[in-house]
């Protein structure tokens, strides 16, 4: 009876052990985040609201989407600094807002945006706020954008980033508390760090080119994307050497990637 307690409370503890394994392989998983949404698909463009609604239906952890402020101080979403010739920055909102993306939506501003994602629930919003001519401009677009968020109570749901130095310390000045990424690829680790950012968000060659980043990264606690890994070579790369994000264009593909991983 005794002997047959012990094989018992031993079957069980290696049965938890075997689930909290399990649970923390699924929490470390690296995630994917859909780049410009999900745009490679019928319907959808990128930086649409259709591709922010199709990143969510395939259950990818965020949307990447961009954002510029017009000359009137209107954020609108959109990569390109020129939207039909006209220079996004330079530029009115009421000399834009008729513009079609390629999948007939109206360039949408960010205020629409956020509101479709408050509807679009469980994912991430990726906000990368786009460079602007002078450090003051790109100070102004971030506080304006980071009010706009909290406003819109989706401070939790947002992590930053941004190729703009200036641009990510107003970030971290204005939303304290989230997530921000720098993407420009210079700064070490330990300088991203001392900066205060959860982490660094480079391309994929800059990571290659630094492998030992991944690790000192995970010393520091800080977090690492790679962008834009669209080759599935390159992604499982990635993922072996321990990325936290992939930023891809082909995030089904990336799923798979990550899924297959062990």
């Amino acid at each position: 009876m005794i002997g047959g307690k012990n094989q018992f409370r031993l079957v069980v503890c290696c049965l938890l052990a075997l689930l909290l394994a399990t649970t923390v392989s699924a929490k470390d998983k690296t995630k994917v985040i859909a780049h410009r949404g999900y745009w490679k698909t019928e319907g959808s463009a990128q930086n649409s609201i259709r591709s922010l609604e199709l990143a969510k239906e395939i259950k990818v952890y965020g949307c990447e989407f961009d954002v510029h402020l017009t000359a009137d101080n209107v954020p609108v979403v959109f990569h390109d600094q020129h939207i039909n010739g006209k220079d996004i920055q330079k530029t009115s909102y009421a000399e834009l807002k008729d513009h079609k993306l390629p999948n007939g939506e109206t360039l949408p501003t960010l205020e629409q945006y956020l509101k479709r994602a408050k509807k679009v629930k469980r994912i991430k919003l990726i906000f990368e706020l786009k460079s602007h001519a002078t450090p003051e401009r790109d100070r102004e677009a971030a506080r304006i954008a980071v009010d706009m968020v909290n406003r819109m109570k989706l401070g939790k749901r947002t992590e930053y980033i941004a190729f703009s130095l200036e641009a990510a310390k107003a970030l971290h000045q204005y939303a304290p508390k989230r997530p921000v990424y720098y993407l420009n690829g210079d700064l070490s680790p330990k300088q991203l760090k001392e900066l205060g950012f959860a982490g660094l968000d480079y391309h994929y060659k800059v990571m290659q080119q630094h492998p030992e980043w991944f690790k000192k990264a995970k010393e520091l606690k800080l977090k690492v994307n790679d962008w834009t890994v669209n080759e599935v070579p390159v992604m499982k790369e990635m993922i072996e050497k321990g990325a936290d994000f992939l930023t891809t264009d082909h995030p089904e593909e990336a799923l798979q990637a990550v899924q297959s991983y062990r």
